[in-house]
């Protein structure tokens, strides 16, 4: 694996060094020995996969507040998304910035998401499934998101919208 940082503190984008033969591809997909090296979480409690039917789709932008931070792996293994995290840690010079990256299952890239941001995707492709790894257990009452058109953040999303939660559309505006 190959960690590239990314603009805010903490993510990083990281592409699996792929091992081609006649069968296919092979790639490891997580260290813990490599991700302790750069004062990553190395273990992780749960997994998601989401399905995604059309291109466009937005899920998110969530986060569990503390102390139920969670810190993410994610992988598109089918498919390509648009992954985005903003930084929602108050003391962090880029408090409120993003980032954002292809995540395909052509290219094999994945993102960590480090604990203390949000996070969310939008498809670029029809019938696209997307793996994370978290490091802490869903706690609803800790359950918090940011909306995906707050102006305060400008995301400059790929596509329109094609498909969003009722709950992803009611996320509460930033403060002006």
């Amino acid at each position: 694996m190959r960690f590239t940082p990314m603009s805010l503190s903490g993510a990083y984008l990281i592409q699996l060094e792929r091992r081609t033969d006649a069968r296919g591809t092979f790639a490891r997909a997580f260290c813990a020995r490599e991700f302790a090296a750069l004062g990553l979480r190395e273990s992780f409690v749960q997994a998601n996969i989401s399905t995604n039917l059309k291109a466009g789709t937005v899920r998110g932008l969530h986060f569990q507040r503390d102390p139920h931070a969670e810190a993410k792996l994610v992988q598109c293994v089918k498919g390509s998304i648009y992954d985005v995290v903003v930084d929602m840690r108050k003391e962090s010079a880029t408090y409120l910035q993003w980032t954002g990256a292809e995540l395909s299952d052509a290219n094999g890239m994945m993102i960590y998401v480090p604990a203390g941001f949000a996070h969310g995707y939008q498809t670029l492709l029809d019938e696209t499934n997307v793996l994370y790894l978290v490091s802490e257990f869903y706690t609803p009452e800790s359950e918090g998101g940011l909306r995906h058109n707050d102006p305060k953040l400008a995301i400059e999303w790929p596509h329109a919208v094609s498909e969003i939660s009722e709950k992803d559309g009611r996320w509460p505006l930033l403060p002006a």
